[in-house]
């Protein structure tokens, strides 16, 4: 899924929202086999026709039986009995974001069913259900995936998810399947996703704008795909902007984009009420009254804020934020909005490297971090103290301090912050999860008065 609000929490992609860790691994845990590469199946998204070349919805293929246990019930969806095979490649581990803006004022009636599927399947992850639609980043085999994206579209409303598929590296693969019941500390936190653990979460909104009156369903701006996507930003009569945060532009943008250095998503009406006006006087000027010392008035110049844009192209990571970014911009009388279809990703996933207008890496809500062209994994990693990238330069800093703080969080933490920070890292070195080893479970002796309590009733 795909998440906006500063700094995040990352699990999803959502993909705005758990806190994952990368710490040397408990070798004993990890698998030997090697585990193949993934596959590159991407099906196709859709849009509305626009002068630029536009391709149809693809659908999502439907393999198992479930009976839909809320309203506005479809056909069954089938399901098999097991949610993995014995095949090299349905072990292959795939992280799928996707979200779709619908009319979904029942959305609560899912979220049970839904988590039990995921739980049942081993598939990980965020997902956000609200009256405007769904939003979400999972991962699992590619069965297990595509089962719970069937489940999902088998209501009618869900039907045709936007949707970005990443790959996971063998050796990721190899850490996530090594998380076992039976190992219930192994490798997991340093899987992109753990498979024993997602949510799904009840919200307003499933990408927080605060204005629940813009809505991508009345109205929302023109998709470009990724290969027409260059032609349009190199027009000098097209702005570029980016829709994400100041912590995520600083590791890589377009070339030629402009940042509004939001620290929200919630931020971005303001900034374009700020840096742009529907209209201005012919003479780009306009006069204001002020009142002097002596009470007198007089007539001053006032140079107006730049008119709007005769056409605007925005992005972000995925495409989620760009809908409703684009909905608030028609409705402010901007007359062409354009954003990427499927978001950077989706750029970095077809665009070849010779050929791109992208400069530097891309932020994502997981484990990676970040990723470069190709979606391959890149260079930065994550301050656990505020959930921000930092660089390689950036761990050079006196600054730094692993699990506790970075050169952008560290003048904003207090000495107890830090420390309290100090102590959660110790504690996870240690047992390898915060909390130590005996987190989420109960000891013996409070199952043991449990089990006598309930025998005795």
């Amino acid at each position: 899924m795909l998440r906006c609000t500063a700094p995040p929490s990352l699990s999803l992609r959502m993909i705005s929202s758990p806190s994952l860790r990368s710490i040397t691994p408990n070798p004993r845990l990890h698998p030997t086999s090697s585990i193949s590469e993934p596959s590159n199946h991407h099906p196709q998204l859709f849009f509305n026709p626009v002068r630029i070349s536009l391709c149809d919805s693809h659908g999502v293929p439907q393999s198992m039986t479930l009976s839909r246990c809320f309203s506005g019930q479809t056909s069954p969806v089938p399901i098999s009995s097991s949610p993995e095979s014995n095949n090299s490649d349905s072990q292959i581990l795939v992280v799928v974001s996707f979200y779709k803006f619908a009319d979904f004022p029942d959305h609560a009636r899912l979220r049970q069913p839904l988590k039990l599927l995921c739980e049942e399947l081993r598939v990980s992850g965020g997902i956000i259900l609200a009256p405007e639609g769904i939003n979400g980043s999972i991962c699992g085999t590619r069965e297990s995936v595509e089962k719970v994206l069937a489940f999902i579209q088998s209501d009618d409303r869900l039907k045709g998810l936007r949707r970005v598929e990443s790959p996971v590296s063998p050796e990721e693969e190899a850490i996530h399947h090594g998380h076992t019941s039976s190992s219930p500390l192994a490798a997991g936190e340093d899987a992109p996703f753990r498979w024993d653990h997602v949510r799904v979460k009840l919200k307003k909104e499933i990408v927080s704008l605060g204005m629940p009156a813009v809505s991508p369903i009345e109205k929302v701006g023109k998709y470009v795909s990724p290969r027409d996507w260059n032609a349009l930003i190199s027009d000098p009569d097209t702005v570029v902007i980016d829709v994400r945060n100041n912590y995520e532009t600083r590791i890589g943008k377009f070339k030629g984009a402009v940042d509004p250095r939001t620290r929200a998503f919630r931020e971005f009406p303001s900034w374009v009420e700020d840096e742009f006006q529907p209209s201005e006087p012919e003479n780009g000027h306009s006069e204001v009254e002020v009142y002097g010392a002596n009470g007198s008035t007089e007539n001053q110049l006032e140079i107006s804020k730049p008119k709007t844009p005769q056409r605007v192209a925005m992005y972000c990571t995925g495409g989620i934020r760009c809908e409703k970014a684009s909905s608030f911009l028609l409705s402010k009388g901007f007359e062409e909005v354009y954003h990427l279809e499927g978001g950077i990703l989706k750029y970095l996933e077809e665009v070849p490297e010779t050929e791109s207008l992208w400069e530097g890496e891309c932020f994502v809500f997981d484990k990676r971090v970040s990723v470069e062209h190709g979606l391959a994994q890149g260079t930065h990693k994550l301050c656990y103290g505020c959930k921000q990238p930092v660089s390689d330069a950036d761990m050079e800093s006196p600054l730094w301090e692993y699990g506790v703080s970075c050169p952008y969080c560290y003048s904003s933490k207090s000495d107890e912050e830090k420390e309290r920070a100090r102590a959660r890292q110790r504690q996870f070195e240690t047992w390898g999860v915060i909390g130590g080893p005996d987190k989420g479970r109960k000891p013996d002796g409070v199952k043991q008065s449990s089990t006598q309590l309930s025998n005795s009733i």
